[in-house]
């Protein structure tokens, strides 16, 4: 089988497409960092094409037909996940990327589209429990959240055979370069601030979970209808208890103090009104990354169970430990 993956040289798309090319099919991936592709390409089972492009770029609609002819699936990992960034950022690589994998399925009459969402898109600042692929969705509560939205309704309303859309829940795992980095920073922080007590319900996907969902989901029979799933590891963790299991296996010290969230959530406020000011400068947290931490979200996985048959291969424990043991072995600093 002729697999295209977008997105490539990231932090998913590489465990996508070592794992792909490992079961034997044929594996052509894009990506804009050239210098991760070549060391992706040395690690995996057999040879594989890498072709540069830039989503959002005025050449990457031409180059993504061109690139995507005979392939049998198209799985849409690339995306800009950040908390901050700027309108502009996140439509060019959410967004026109969609619209540019729509294009390229249309054209060369692909039958089957994975694309990788996010549950951000259900966040609302308060906690909820078990939500449902069917829950009403909120208004984006940052600029990563609208352009998912809007990704997803354009894959919805595209004429594609088979279009399956996974909304895996804080992807980790090693190379993790986002979620894993930043909660390794709040560890050495040395007195962590909890928030709401940590005891908010947090959901993780160990990165081999979603890529288990990916080979079920082009499993499914085409249907007329985008289907649409929640994947988590279906362990939900109090964020006190996350913190130590981690601090556990990175070997950090851990140390806690409880820390008010309304005062939390008013220095984001403040810092986020100075990055306006300083476009270039990010912000060490914003308000939602705080508030991911401070209110539980949880998935339902009911849907993915009984229509995909979907259950983790991997546990949390299993994940967590993996991911420390990778980062020792590649002298990371924890």
């Amino acid at each position: 089988m002729k697999i295209l993956i977008t997105g490539g040289t990231g932090f998913l798309g590489r465990h996508l497409v070592w794992q792909f090319a490992r079961d034997g099919h044929e594996i052509l991936f894009t990506g804009r960092n050239a210098d991760a592709a070549r060391s992706i390409a040395l690690a995996a089972a057999k040879p594989i094409e890498f072709i540069s492009l830039e989503h959002g770029s005025k050449r990457a609609r031409e180059q993504l037909l061109a690139c995507s002819r005979d392939a049998d699936v198209l799985i849409h990992s690339a995306a800009l996940t950040s908390p901050w960034g700027s309108d502009l950022a996140f439509r060019r690589a959410n967004v026109a990327s969609t619209s540019e994998v729509l294009a390229a399925c249309q054209a060369n009459a692909i039958p089957c589209l994975i694309n990788i969402s996010s549950p951000s898109i259900y966040f609302k600042f308060r906690d909820q429990l078990s939500i449902r692929e069917d829950s009403v969705l909120p208004a984006g509560v940052n600029e990563y959240a609208r352009s998912k939205q809007q990704a997803e309704r354009l894959v919805i309303a595209a004429a594609i055979p088979l279009r399956v859309t996974l909304r895996p829940r804080a992807i980790f795992g090693p190379w993790d370069n986002a979620l894993l980095p930043r909660l390794l920073r709040l560890l050495r922080y040395g007195r962590l601030p909890l928030l709401r007590g940590g005891r908010a319900l947090l959901d993780m996907t160990y990165a081999d979970n979603v890529v288990h969902a990916v080979k079920l989901s082009m499993k499914l029979v085409p249907s007329d209808t985008a289907q649409i799933f929640n994947i988590s590891n279906g362990e939900p963790i109090a964020a006190a208890d996350l913190f130590a299991k981690m601090a556990e296996q990175f070997g950090i010290p851990l140390h806690t103090v409880q820390r008010p969230y309304i005062v939390a959530d008013l220095f984001a406020r403040l810092l986020e009104c100075a990055a306006k000011i300083r476009p270039q400068w990010e912000p060490p947290f914003t308000r939602y990354s705080l508030a991911t931490l401070a209110y539980s979200q949880t998935l339902d996985l009911s849907r993915a169970r009984d229509l995909l048959g979907y259950s983790p291969v991997v546990t949390l424990d299993e994940g967590i430990a993996r991911t420390a043991q990778w980062w020792k072995q590649q002298g990371v600093q924890a």
